[in-house]
Parts: C-alpha cells; sequence; structure tokens
C-alpha cells in the first residue's frame, strides 16, 4: 500500500507504519490442526492451500467467497492473471473442493463473480452445492464504453449444502417510497405507511439489487482495496442466511468487508487472507466497530433504498453487537 496524499475530507481507512507493525502481530498463523474456539473472530495471514487441511470439518455456517475474477489485476503485492475459461474454472475447483468439508450441512454459499466468470461458478458449485439463485446487483461505478455496453452489474451465486438451511426473509426487507399509494375501499393505505417524511412499504427481497453503493472516498468504511464490497451487501446476505452467533467464513478476505459485518451483526467469523496488509487492515477496521457500530443504509432493522436514509429524521442504528458482545 502505497502513501497517498488525501483531500481533507477523505476517509479512506489506511495504516501508519505503526499500525501495520502492531496489527501483523495480531493475525494469526496455523500449523496444525486448529480447534473451532481458537479460530473465532480471527483473521489468517496464510494462503488458502496452506492451511485448509488444519481447519476442523463442519463448523461453517455461512460462506462468503469473493475470489479473483478472470481479469488481469494486481492486489497490492499479489497479482491474478487472466486465463481460459476452463482453467479458471478448474481454478476454482482447487480450493471449493478443500472447502466443502468445513461446511455443516446446514450451511449457505454465496459466490461472487462477474458476467465472464459466472459460467465458471456456476460449473464448479454445481458439482458441490445445491445452486437456488443468481443475485445480480447494481455496481454503478465504473468506466463507459464506446463500443460495449458499461459494464455495471456483478453476479453473485447463492447456493446452499442441503435442502435444509437458514434465510430469514423477515429481516432483509427493503424500505421503498411509494411511487403509486393504492388504498383499500375505505381509503386506508394499502400495503404502504405514511410517515412525516414521506409515504414507504416495506418489500419482500429480490434477486436484483439496486440499492448499494460501490464505497467511495467519502464513505467511511472505504479502503483503497480495487474490489471491496459495500458493508450493505453483507450485510444483506449475512443477516438472510446466518442467525445469531453462527460462525462466517471468507476465505479471500481482502480489507475485512465480510469480518467487520459480521463483528457488527452478532455472528462469529473468521478471514483468510493472504496479502499482510489487507490482513491488517481488516484488523484495524474491527476495532473500529467498536466506535462505529452502524452499517449504511441499514437501520430500524431494514434496508433502505439508495440516499433515501438520509432523507429520515436521524435512526438508531441497529447493532445487534452490543447484545452479542461476549463473543468479542
Amino acid at each position: 500500500m502505497n502513501f497517498k496524499e488525501r483531500a481533507p475530507r477523505n476517509k479512506t481507512i489506511t495504516l501508519t507504519n505503526e499500525e501495520k507493525s502492531r496489527y501483523k502481530k495480531q493475525l494469526l498463523k496455523l500449523s496444525e490442526k486448529a480447534t473451532v474456539e481458537s479460530l473465532e473472530n480471527q483473521v489468517i495471514n496464510q494462503d488458502l492451500f496452506e492451511i485448509s487441511n488444519f481447519l476442523p470439518p463442519r463448523f461453517i455456517d455461512l460462506l462468503f467467497i469473493d475470489p479473483p475474477y478472470n481479469l488481469s489485476k494486481t492486489f497490492n503485492t499479489v497479482t491474478f492473471k487472466e486465463m481460459s475459461v476452463s482453467n479458471y474454472a478448474s481454478w476454482i475447483d482447487s480450493w471449493l473442493s478443500k472447502l466443502v468439508p468445513i461446511l455443516k450441512p446446514t450451511a449457505s454459499i454465496y459466490i461472487c463473480g462477474d458476467w465472464r466468470s459466472s459460467g465458471a461458478i456456476q460449473e464448479v458449485a454445481e458439482k458441490y452445492f445445491r445452486i437456488r439463485n443468481r443475485i445480480t446487483w447494481e455496481r454503478e461505478k465504473g468506466r463507459g464504453a464506446k463500443t460495449n455496453w458499461k459494464n455495471a452489474s456483478e453476479d453473485i451465486w447463492f447456493c446452499t449444502v442441503s435442502d435444509q438451511y437458514v434465510f430469514n426473509v423477515e429481516d432483509v426487507k427493503l424500505k421503498k417510497k411509494v411511487v403509486a399509494p393504492y388504498t383499500d375501499d375505505d381509503g386506508a393505505p394499502k400495503d404502504w405507511q405514511e410517515t412525516d417524511n414521506g409515504r414507504y412499504r416495506l418489500t419482500h427481497p429480490s434477486n436484483l439489487w439496486t440499492d448499494l453503493t460501490v464505497p467511495f472516498w467519502s464513505m467511511s468504511e472505504n479502503t483503497d482495496h480495487p474490489t471491496q464490497k459495500p458493508e450493505k451487501l453483507l450485510a444483506k446476505i449475512i443477516l438472510a442466511s446466518s442467525r445469531m452467533g453462527d460462525f462466517v467464513l471468507d476465505p479471500f478476505l481482502g480489507s475485512g468487508t465480510t469480518c467487520v459485518v459480521a463483528k457488527k451483526l452478532g455472528r462469529r467469523f473468521l478471514g483468510i487472507e493472504l496479502d499482510e496488509d489487507y490482513a491488517s487492515l481488516a484488523l484495524k477496521r474491527l476495532e473500529l466497530t467498536k466506535t462505529a457500530p452502524s452499517i449504511q443504509g441499514y437501520a430500524g432493522g431494514v434496508f433502505w433504498e439508495r440516499n433515501s436514509l438520509q432523507e429520515q429524521p436521524k435512526q438508531k442504528q441497529i447493532t445487534p453487537s452490543e447484545t452479542m458482545a461476549s463473543l468479542f
């Protein structure tokens, strides 16, 4: 991570040399079989292939995977090279197969990709899991194209180990402004509520997510990681597919978003990240949750449409981590 001169209002989370040294000492290294208790709420700074055999069996409730997409891209000290689709599928299989034994029979799995990598993800996921859905989410950032459609979306494959799995639909409803305020025969609101700030309804979650904002410089969750996912995205997945106290794993942790959101929502977590700086950044972000426990766009127990929450009176953020403080 090279030093960058920041604008005064830039909120990007960075590491000082002192912090790098301090957090480096807190990163976990495995050299033998680990217990579930020893892995709770930890960040491992090692190669997934190096430590997969040290992980205990059947202890993960929710697996979130955001691997390098099939593009040539540099992640700080690590560079991923684009390959053929068949080779990319083989690469996915090489590490996904090692994660299957650590999943509970009731576990859910979410695998991120783009349009180039989605086919390979589906092919490999079908070998081990039951595919439930493909979520498409709008990534509004990105460059325009003169000879093609702008790439403004990504996919997340939702899978389960079996037909028994958790899905908390009531925990992931979206609060939307009412455009057509239908009423019952007596004039009462039909499936919507009148508030001091407008008319809103709670809607069931779909597999098309257009309410997310990719982290950028003025957001307090932003880092320099080139493919950072929004905390709000992880909150949807963690709330839908796990319960309080469940164990969440991210084997390509990056700057730590999965672990941060899991902590804020009262789940146990484990992150695995090869790059030392990113792994250390994840520890800093986890420390920051003590004073910043909220999730942008999630308040009052519901998700709000993009840019609509700021129009509301001050909300008390839902922070289940306070009630699960004993876990941490």
